[in-house]
């Protein structure tokens, strides 16, 4: 078992944690023949959403070798245990979320497909980063929206198109189209995955949709629990 998710006193406290953890990141690793991924999403509460209750976090157990669900797994907690929402520290916020979920599965998995930044993060350290670490599992960083970085030139439209996400001359990281013409994601290695590898893994689920389908089903799981949950 994992030790104990730890929870910072305030920021300065919680960014000097981020940047020891930091040190330990792997960047070396290819997860592409193994059998069973988790993925992770989670839906919370806003101030400018009606919508009040506990946050959710989903995960979802993929077969790669059937390609389907073989379990998800859900939990909740109130808001008030919970980090505060500040940018750059959501895996204090969530990780306790997605520990409790993982804990729920019947079978531990082997690599964790993450929606957030691996090492595409001011300190290195974003939630797939801090969770690989902390689980000592192959991670990989799949984002929505860009936290760091820059792309080093403009994404083709095209589906499959790619481009460095760059820190000055590092790379950190990957822009990726998935379908033509739809919005990027941020793609970045969490713990134990190389670069080019955190890429070519995501690129195993590329399909109809946006995002991994195994992380787009995490995704639907947390928002609809959290809808239900409002309303109870």
């Amino acid at each position: 078992m994992p030790a104990p998710f730890p929870k910072p006193k305030d920021l300065r406290e919680a960014a000097a944690m981020q940047k020891s953890l930091a040190e330990a990141v792997i960047l070396r690793g290819n997860p592409a023949f193994v059998r069973y991924v988790v993925s992770l999403d989670a839906s919370h509460p806003t101030r400018f959403s009606r919508q009040k209750g506990p946050s959710i976090a989903a995960a979802v157990l993929w077969d790669m070798e059937k390609g389907e669900v073989l379990e998800v797994a859900t939990t909740q907690m109130d808001e008030a245990p919970l980090f505060p929402y500040v940018p750059g520290f959501l895996s204090f916020r969530e990780a306790p979320l997605y520990l409790a979920a993982l804990a729920q599965l019947s079978r531990p998995p082997e690599v964790l497909l993450v929606d957030g930044q691996g090492i595409a993060h001011p300190r290195r350290l974003g939630i797939a980063a801090h969770l690989g670490v902390h689980l000592d599992l192959p991670a990989i960083g799949v984002a929505k929206t860009l936290l760091f970085g820059k792309p080093e030139a403009e994404l083709p439209q095209e589906a499959g198109s790619t481009v460095r996400l760059m820190n000055d001359n590092e790379q950190i990281g990957w822009v990726y189209r998935s379908r033509t013409g739809v919005r990027p994601l941020f793609i970045s290695p969490g713990h134990r995955v190389g670069m080019k590898e955190s890429l070519a893994f995501v690129r195993l689920f590329a399909g109809k949709y946006r995002l991994p389908e195994p992380l787009r089903l995490a995704h639907q799981e947390a928002g609809a629990r959290r809808r239900l949950a409002a309303h109870e």
